[in-house]
């Protein structure tokens, strides 16, 4: 499949807008579709991207023969069935993090997808930027000797609002899934790639954090992951405060320092690494560019593994996924946050 990918977004929200934004830039597809289940939104967003259809349902759009790929851009909560009736019309499905409120219902969207032989990622754009593939190499190599520890958080300091889908339960809202899985996902990664896998499981987990009173989703947490081979994550998430996002990936020769983890170069473009060697008196300071905004990285990711017949995107497979939000799955536990998805359905 040479021709442009066709895509449709589910929802019109900022993320969402910062999606069509960045796929003008694509190389491997164009927007030609966007639904709300208002038909002015709908409107108003069209009207922004000239040649895009607007539709007044979701459904409209999943049937919309127009459409190959659909961006789903919707509060977490509507992830899980999104994404199955996009899947059911035979649509490839980029969704954004978290793929589902837990690892159990990611699953059931894993093989419906590969059950349909339809394409399905987890949006997470920070993986697209050549940054990632580079500290995968840097962790592998051995070039900061064994990996011991790994210091990540996003903290991003969010006033309170009941209203807002990241403070209501119902929504699923919480920092842990709406923040933490940056920081759980790279502490995966790098564990992984120390032992030379695609991503490693923590032997053991504990946290701690604080409840908004009212909603009782998680406002700031923290928690300790330790992984084989001894290494030790450090996470935290919150919307309390805004801290130094900066990641520290230390080893037994140095450590790597990353200003911008999850945002590369902001808003795409170049990024730096900053390398500490135990026996240098300068740190060496690399630079990673990317020419194109994080989501059009993060389509045409998607639009590469499309073309090349591929089952799953390399630069979030679904293994990767599905480790993830079991990691997340027992940091609320131990939190003591939970949603309605996760009591088994009958």
């Amino acid at each position: 499949m040479n021709e442009p990918l066709r895509w449709g977004i589910i929802g019109t929200g900022g993320i969402a807008r910062r999606f069509a934004t960045d796929l003008a830039q694509s190389r491997t597809g164009r927007l030609a579709g966007v639904a709300s289940r208002s038909e002015d939104k709908a409107r108003l967003f069209a009207a922004e991207f000239p040649g895009v259809r607007a539709h007044r349902s979701y459904e409209r759009l999943l049937s919309d023969a127009g459409i190959d790929a659909v961006y789903v851009a919707t509060p977490h909560s509507e992830h899980l069935v999104c994404t199955l009736e996009a899947v059911a019309a035979g649509k490839h499905v980029l969704c954004e993090k978290p793929l589902a409120l837990n690892r159990r219902d990611a699953l059931t969207m894993v093989e419906a997808a590969r059950s349909q032989g339809v394409l399905l990622m987890e949006a997470l754009m920070y993986r697209c930027h050549p940054q990632a593939a580079r500290l995968v190499q840097q962790v592998r190599s051995g070039d900061i000797g064994e990996l011991v520890l790994i210091e990540s958080s996003f903290c991003d300091a969010f006033p309170f609002d009941p209203t807002h889908r990241a403070y209501n339960r119902q929504l699923g809202g919480g920092a842990i899934l709406d923040l933490g899985i940056y920081p759980a996902s790279l502490a995966r990664l790098l564990a992984g790639a120390a032992a030379h896998t695609a991503g490693a499981e923590p032997t053991r987990l504990r946290g701690a954090g604080r409840l908004n009173p009212v909603t009782a989703v998680d406002e700031h947490s923290a928690a300790t992951a330790l992984f084989p081979n001894g290494i030790v994550a450090e996470l935290a998430c919150g919307f309390l405060v805004t801290t130094d996002a900066t990641a520290r990936i230390h080893g037994t020769h140095g450590w790597i320092e990353v200003p911008h983890p999850f945002l590369p170069g902001r808003v795409g473009g170049a990024a730096r690494l900053i390398v500490h060697h135990r026996d240098a008196s300068q740190p060496e300071v690399e630079i990673l560019s990317a020419a194109k905004g994080l989501y059009c990285l993060e389509a045409d990711a998607f639009g590469d593994a499309l073309r090349a017949g591929l089952t799953e995107v390399p630069a979030v497979p679904h293994t990767d996924t599905l480790g993830t939000l079991a990691l997340l799955d027992a940091w609320r536990a131990e939190v003591g946050v939970s949603y309605d998805a996760d009591t088994p359905r009958v």
